[in-house]
């Protein structure tokens, strides 16, 4: 296979254009020839040699068919030395499928752990601001974009799943094409540290498209959009909007959100699952009428789409630091002992009081002398 300049084009590069193989990126030659990233490859991959110099377009190393042994019976040498090598030509073009087949499961491992790498991350995301892993099918995530990641790092447990990072979940690619990828080439890590790595990306939903903060200002705080001005003629045209709240409405709402961080646990706020939570769960209803929890239709796992109002409650320092004692915002590692320091100090002296004490146990069975009794 050649390329249209009349470069012959590599092997990983016809197998990332093969159908069903646009999730893969092109991973780097110098990352597989690098020996510490193939490390433990050499138990899971038959034929693993053979295999990786296949993936690298390296010529197989062939004997010189010129050595051929001759004495007085040099007929017989030579037909035996030919009847070898066509056994040999055969062994090969018989372990030719067990190559390839080796040689898509060596690369689909390696690119595991490429895609880890800082150059890999950078070709999916290339990817992804590309939209070529595709969109989220569930309504309230409004189209954000998913990533390929596996449920297992084992190959042959799963087929390759789309992460959604507006949902926290999974999904199945729509086209049947991808269901012969395997997952485990995408790895369990990749889906997770490609978002903690690139937190720019706004995963986040843009507006209102329910309509919700017009029932209460406390899901009107999930858009991070700024209102819009209104123009001056629109204001002179149009009705004046009461700006009381009706008491049936005023019951029924939520109390306000207390001020909502920019960034918790180290990610920002407005990529934190924007597809959950209040008014992002379907009820389900009959004529009108929602259906009962406890029906046989009733909502099941509703749990699974909940995601609390005040996002301060999922804060992990504050809640860590309510248990163990100290402040949140200071450094739980100080050398003074105050900031929580005292729960360490306490496992570490637990820790090393029996050593302490079985040294000096010993020491002094030592000094009363090879006859003493140290128990």
């Amino acid at each position: 296979m050649s390329t249209s300049s009349g470069a012959p084009e590599s092997w990983i590069s016809s197998f990332c254009s093969l159908l069903g193989h646009e999730y893969f990126a092109e991973v780097t030659e110098d990352f597989i020839e690098d020996d510490f990233n193939l490390t433990g490859l050499q138990n899971q991959v038959p034929m693993y040699q053979e295999a990786l110099e296949m993936i690298l377009d390296v010529e197989p190393e062939e004997e010189d068919n010129d050595a051929v042994m001759r004495g007085d019976d040099g007929e017989r040498y030579s037909g035996s030395y030919r009847r070898a090598s066509e056994r040999r030509q055969m062994r090969l073009a018989n372990d030719l499928s067990i190559i390839e087949s080796s040689a898509e499961l060596l690369y689909g491992l390696i690119h595991q752990r490429y895609i880890t790498s800082r150059p890999g991350m950078q070709q999916m995301a290339d990817k992804y601001g590309l939209q070529h892993f595709g969109a989220c099918p569930r309504v309230f995530c409004n189209g954000a974009r998913v990533v390929p990641v596996g449920c297992s790092d084992i190959p042959g447990q799963e087929t390759v799943k789309l992460f959604c990072p507006s949902c926290l979940d999974i999904y199945t690619p729509p086209n049947s094409r991808f269901q012969a990828v395997d997952g485990a080439f995408f790895g369990t890590t990749f889906g997770y540290l490609f978002f903690m790595s690139f937190p720019e990306y706004d995963v986040s939903i843009k507006g209102d498209p329910l309509n919700l903060a017009a029932i209460s200002p406390a899901f009107g705080q999930a858009s991070n959009q700024p209102a819009e001005p209104e123009s001056r003629s629109s204001s002179l045209t149009s009705t004046p909007v009461p700006t009381t709240i009706p008491a049936a409405i005023e019951a029924i709402a939520p109390p306000p959100l207390p001020p909502q961080p920019s960034v918790i646990n180290g990610f920002p706020t407005s990529n934190l699952a924007p597809g959950l939570g209040p008014g992002k769960i379907h009820e389900n209803r009959i004529y009108g009428f929602r259906v009962a929890e406890r029906a046989r239709t009733g909502p099941r796992m509703k749990w699974l789409r909940d995601k609390p109002a005040d996002i301060n409650q999922l804060d992990e320092s504050v809640r860590y630091h309510q248990q163990y004692g100290g402040d949140p915002e200071g450094d739980p590692f100080s050398a003074d002992g105050a900031n929580g320091t005292g729960h360490f100090e306490q496992l570490s002296r637990r820790k090393k009081a029996p050593v302490r004490r079985r040294r000096k146990v010993v020491a002094e069975g030592l000094g009363n002398g090879p006859g003493a009794d140290v128990g």
